[in-house]
């Protein structure tokens, strides 16, 4: 998973892409899973971060990770076309 190079977020969780001009806020554990995934963290290494960061089970991590990831793709945010 790899955000489009012309995906930007600020320090107060706001997305800008420059490609299309829209914007987007996103929530703190968003704005954590999207620098992780900007840092290129692969899915698993997400998961251990929430896991390490909030108190939250397996299972709830891996559906925030694919909700969010599901996001992401409909915005066109993410390159999926690697995987």
């Amino acid at each position: 998973m790899k955000l489009k190079s012309n995906v930007a977020v600020s320090d107060s969780g706001f997305v800008f892409n420059a490609a299309t001009g829209d914007s987007y806020s996103i929530n703190p554990i968003g704005q954590f899973i999207f620098n992780l995934i900007k840092n290129g963290a692969t899915e698993e290494e997400v998961i251990k971060h929430i896991l390490k960061k909030y108190s939250v089970d397996r299972p709830t991590a891996e559906k925030d990770l694919y909700d969010f990831k599901k996001i992401l793709e409909s915005y066109k945010l993410i390159d999926t076309t690697n995987e």
